[in-house]
């Protein structure tokens, strides 16, 4: 038997699930399916993340990812207010440590004020020592409305939305090709054909992979890299009332190891970045050979890896090394 919809979603992770919440209030007539390939949804990049709020600091002035940060986070808490799902504006302090990350920091306070941010203030060693009495630095930017929420559940509450507005979730439904037919694009999954008038993919991980199989695959690659976190001891959760963050480095698309209290009171320590060797290797041993591949025949990662060896070698250290990490 042979699904059909007007519109296919691929991925019900918190984007495909959120396009397929806002597409069904905007088009109740919809005959919608969401496609998932695991046997629940959001377990991925939706269900590991440190669950941070972010206020809109880092973002260019004037970008789409400046302006959706600070408006979708204002959506987000009234719909989490609406649905009862728990958050918190725990506030995150953004520490220098060094007179050399100065710049960087004042940086940082101009792009966040042309951003929008609210509540943003400089502060020194007196006033960090009373928001977070165990920080350490010279100098910091402290950002109240920064904030905490689980994002999982938020999915999840999307998913309620979703077939309450009378779309469909199918799990347990991997896509393997989209093919173009007079009767609309078939989508052969791996629980049988879905005919569809239109097909979004909201793919993640497997977003390049995706994109292959139309007939705009694009240049870009996914590269997976994993965080590890260690969690504070119950008795040391106190050391951290909301977020401590470091002044981020300009070379690295990251924000640097930072402490990250969680809506469930766990106080998370991280994260690194290491080259992960399959696109949901969430542990060290987790190896697919089509992944890894794949990563070390992309030119671009390549280019990376020349450049940034030595870090990358230091990242698996201390994947290793508890000592050096923690140190």
């Amino acid at each position: 038997m042979t699904d059909h919809a007007d519109v296919a979603i691929i991925g019900g992770g918190i984007v495909g699930l959120a396009v397929a919440r806002d597409l069904l209030a905007r088009r109740p007539d919809l005959r919608l399916i969401v496609l998932e390939r695991e046997s629940e949804l959001a377990t991925h990049q939706s269900g590991h993340n440190s669950g941070v709020l972010h206020a809109g600091v880092y973002y260019a002035p004037g970008s789409l990812k400046a302006r959706l940060c600070r408006e979708g986070k204002a959506d987000l808490e009234a719909y989490a207010e609406e649905r009862g799902i728990p958050f918190e504006r725990c506030g995150k302090l953004i520490v220098a440590l060094q007179q050399d990350e100065l710049p960087r920091l004042e940086a940082l306070r101009e792009r966040a004020t042309a951003n929008g941010v609210s509540g943003l203030e400089v502060v020194g060693r007196e006033r960090m020592a009373e928001i977070e009495p165990h920080s350490a630095g010279i100098r910091a930017l402290w950002s109240p409305e920064t904030g905490i929420i689980d994002f999982r559940r938020v999915a999840l509450a999307y998913a309620e939305d979703v077939r309450a507005s009378g779309g469909t979730i199918l799990t347990d439904r991997t896509v393997t090709a989209v093919s173009p037919r007079p009767e609309g694009l078939v989508l052969s999954t791996s629980g049988g054909d879905l005919v569809a008038g239109h097909v979004i993919a909201c793919a993640g991980l497997w977003a390049d992979r995706v994109a292959a199989m139309s007939d705009d695959a694009g240049p870009e690659r996914i590269v997976p890299f994993r965080g590890d976190y260690y969690s504070l001891q119950p008795e040391a959760r106190h050391l951290t009332r909301g977020l401590i963050y470091p002044v981020p480095d300009p070379r690295f698309p990251f924000l640097g190891v930072h402490f990250t209290k969680r809506i469930d009171g766990e106080v998370w320590a991280g994260p690194n970045a290491v080259l992960a060797f399959a696109r949901t290797g969430y542990r060290r041993r987790d190896v697919d050979l089509r992944d890894l591949f794949g990563t070390l025949a992309d030119p671009a990662f390549r280019r990376l890896a020349r450049k940034f060896w030595r870090t990358g070698a230091a990242e698996f250290w201390r994947d290793w090394s508890k000592r050096s990490f923690v140190r």
